[in-house]
């Protein structure tokens, strides 16, 4: 007999009796196939594209493969041809044994979005195994006095393929003194028994050799052989019976080795050595021979090895019951495996997401698994869970599938990954589960616009501040993640008194910095408004804007300006009052407005030099000039004043003017006077070109005398210098140190001063170097120790009683 060489060769025949049938079925996503075994490799099994409506795009864009769990791949899915191919060798017997029918069964995977289908594919036995024996030969002893119609019971044969292809007959040669009957014990496991036909007479033939050939029913027919020698003896006229022909019992899987079965028990009539019944076990299909072990004497039947429900549910042992003149007798033993709960759900991940957007909707599959417990009954009913507070949920999908699914909205905000513990448990006692943890990440998705600080800002800026200043930071967050959470300042398009604001200030794109573009002056404008929008960085982007206030503060950088008396410089203007004016009489009014505002606005007035200061006085306030004494006709005409103006800002600013005032009672009196003093400023500028020429002379004369006082003190120096090599010692003199004692004085510090007088201090000349900081200060003998700044050398220096100077150097 010939095993089929291949698929084309049996197809190609029209007569061919191995039929192979192609079937299709659309049942809940289900595709079945059958072929024959032993296909060679990359044979076709069927177009799984067409049968399953699927465009071959769909299959590449859907990644599809083949997923069969734990088992071997013997069928793979060329995905450009939508084809399943033979990618192992497929032997039925090596995949199901006996077990009919023979199917393999697997999914096929796509994603994006996640499918499965499930596709069964029949194996249909080829006749490909020859019935064997376990031995080549086999011995028996018969008594002579063996009965006509008695029993042997011979090995039976093995042949691993199934229906018309396994065990089909035997056949026993010669038959002289044996015939051969057929007997059925179940589905394939005939057994042959040898039936004695002629008394057998040792004297003529003391042994005999037949053989015994297996048949299967495969086309080719294919067979099996094994030699039987028997050996012929003298009297044994009753063979061995069973109490049963079938016993049963049953064992845990769990059972240990040595476990007790059961026991069989056969009797035989004869005595002595004929009747003396020894117990074994023949070959079987289930290799029970290697797992259970028969006392020979007592029949009772041990468990020797590890048996498994997950592997076989039942044993069938076959017993052979034999004397020691050779009669047999034989039995079964069904022996029933009983489950217990030993083997823990195995969860497999068929396809799974690592990360999913946080804007995905309900229901969007994240992973697909399958769960696969070998238990049976209540052992094997699988459910899962999984942890709680994770926004998902798994669903059954069909049998011993689940999908894993969102349930709700996903925030990235409030969780920006998942670790989700799929747990699986059987409802055995006790219970067993397993578990598996998948980390599930949540792609950010720009839905947070940036969010400032505070809702509106205000800021501060002194005027007169240096372009590029910066005057104080927005600051916005964005709740999002990397680039959706990078912010962006922008200066939004405003105007301010018609000009755009970007003139006056500017925003630093990455800090939020406002930075002043101009120098501000309160006296233009003392503030405005503009908008600051924040922008994240994404696609597209979200903004949000905050009013921003910015007030600037004024500083005292303007002097009081007089607007009356107005100064001209062609022409006098002049105040008349009458010699019969009263005390009190309002002379005229100094009137100056200073464009600051606050205490830098607050005007005083004073009188800083009059022609008689007896006469006339100004109001600190309101800068009324008025008479305080009764005009007399001693009084001279021409009255000067100078009126000091002077801000209360600090450091404070002033301005003067001078008021003139003509004491007399008409007109032309004081036009005579006015004159005259016209002819007095052409002779006052002859003066002023002397005292030029004057100083010119004096300065010559300082240089000179500046020359030999350093030429002096170079000489001594030199002189010194002898003094110091000639070994005589040099006392240092320091000048006296004075320091304001008062407590209550405006200088905290320790101060040098040089008092310089003369013996009249009204009509002495003295000039002294500047400080370097500019300040000279007046200290008035009466007064106990206040200072009062004045505003010019000159004008201290022209007062008659000008208080004691002082130099002070800090």
């Amino acid at each position: 007999m010939q095993r089929i060489q291949s698929e084309k060769s049996i197809l190609d025949e029209p007569d061919s009796p191995l039929e192979v049938t192609l079937c299709l079925k659309y049942v809940l996503g289900q595709v079945s196939y059958s072929i024959p075994e032993e296909m060679a490799k990359g044979s076709v099994v069927g177009n799984i594209a067409h049968d399953l409506g699927l465009d071959l795009k769909r299959l590449k864009s859907g990644n599809a493969r083949v997923y069969t769990g734990d088992g071997v791949e013997y069928i793979e899915l060329n995905g450009e041809r939508g084809l399943l191919l033979i990618k192992e060798r497929i032997d039925r017997e090596a995949i199901c044994r006996q077990t009919t029918p023979c199917a393999l069964h697997f999914q096929i995977i796509l994603e994006n979005p996640m499918e499965f289908y499930s596709v069964t594919v029949e194996i249909i036995d080829i006749n490909d195994n020859p019935p064997t024996f376990e031995k080549s030969e086999v011995t028996f002893k018969i008594s002579e006095s063996a009965v006509i119609g008695g029993k042997f019971v011979l090995d039976r044969a093995i042949d691993l393929d199934v229906g018309k292809n396994g065990l089909q007959k035997y056949e026993l040669k010669p038959t002289d003194n044996f015939v051969l009957k057929g007997d059925s014990q179940g589905s394939g496991t005939e057994k042959a028994e040898m039936i004695l036909q002629k008394p057998l007479d040792r004297e003529k033939e003391e042994s005999i050799s037949l053989v015994l050939t297996a048949f299967d029913g495969g086309d080719p027919q294919m067979s099996g052989t094994i030699r039987i020698f028997i050996t012929v003896l003298d009297v044994n006229d009753n063979a061995p019976v069973f109490t049963q022909s079938t016993y049963t019992a049953t064992v845990f899987e769990n059972a240990p080795e040595g476990t007790v079965v059961t026991s069989v028990s056969a009797s035989d009539a004869d005595h002595g050595s004929n009747g003396r019944i020894k117990y074994s076990i023949t070959n079987s299909l289930d290799q029970a021979h290697a797992l259970f072990q028969i006392h020979e004497e007592s029949g009772e039947i041990k468990l020797i090895g590890n048996i498994d429900y997950e592997n076989a549910r039942n044993y069938h042992i076959n017993i052979r019951a034999s004397d020691d003149g050779g009669l047999t007798d034989s039995c079964k033993v069904i022996v029933e495996v009983v489950d217990i709960n030993d083997n823990k759900p195995t969860i497999n991940i068929m396809s799974k997401s690592n990360m999913i957007s946080e804007h995905s909707k309900p229901n969007t599959v994240v992973a697909m698994m399958n769960v696969q417990d070998p238990d049976s009954n209540e052992n094997g009913k699988v459910h899962c869970f999984i942890n709680d507070n994770t926004h998902l949920s798994i669903k059954s999908a069909s049998n011993n599938f689940y999908s894993l699914v969102t349930d709700s909205d996903l925030d990235r905000e409030r969780a920006s990954e998942y670790n989700i513990t799929v747990t699986c448990s059987d409802e055995g006692v006790p219970s067993l589960s397993s578990s598996v943890t998948l980390t599930l990440h949540i792609s950010d998705v720009n839905d947070n616009a940036p969010v400032f600080e505070r809702s509106s800002y205000e800021a501060y800026i002194v005027e007169n501040n240096t372009p590029g200043l910066s005057i104080f930071t927005v600051k916005a967050t964005d709740a999002d993640w990397n680039q959706n959470a990078r912010v962006s300042y922008i200066l939004e398009d405003s105007s301010v008194n018609g000009v755009p604001v970007s003139s006056y200030v500017s925003v630093s794109a990455d800090s939020g910095v406002i930075h002043a573009v101009r120098s501000f002056d309160y006296e233009q404008i003392k503030d405005f408004h503009f908008l600051v929008k924040a922008q994240d960085g994404g696609s597209p982007p979200l903004s949000s804007n905050v009013t921003v206030k910015i007030m600037i503060r004024d500083q005292n950088d303007n002097p009081p300006q007089v607007l009356y008396p107005v100064q001209t410089g062609g022409s006098l203007v002049a105040e008349m009052v009458p010699r019969s004016a009263d005390v009190g009489y309002l002379v005229t009014k100094v009137v100056a407005v200073d464009v600051d505002s606050g205490q830098n606005a607050w005007l005083s007035y004073k009188l800083q030099k009059a022609t008689d200061r007896a006469l006339f006085e100004v109001g600190l306030q309101n800068g009324e000039i008025r008479t305080i004494r009764q005009v007399t006709d001693k009084d001279t005409v021409k009255q000067r004043l100078t009126v000091l103006v002077e801000d209360n800002g600090q450091p404070s600013r002033s301005a003067t003017v001078v008021v003139n005032v003509a004491v007399a009672d008409s007109f032309p009196e004081v036009l005579s006077e006015f004159t005259e003093l016209t002819h007095d400023k052409e002779y006052n500028d002859n003066l002023t070109f002397y005292l030029v020429l004057a100083l010119a002379v004096v300065s010559f004369l300082f240089i000179t005398c500046l020359v030999v006082i350093i030429s002096v003190k170079i000489y001594r120096w030199r002189q010194s210098r002898i003094l110091y090599h000639s070994n005589l010692p040099v006392i240092p003199y320091y000048p006296p140190r004075y320091s304001d004692t008062l407590g209550t004085g405006t200088l905290p510090h320790v101060y040098n001063y040089e008092v310089c007088r003369t013996t009249d201090s009204r009509k002495s000349d003295c000039k002294f170097g500047r400080a370097g900081n500019q300040n000279v200060l007046i200290m008035d003998p009466s007064s106990t120790g206040t200072m009062q700044r004045i505003q010019s050398e000159k004008s201290i220096l022209d007062e008659p009683d000008s208080p004691l100077e002082v130099r002070l150097t800090c």
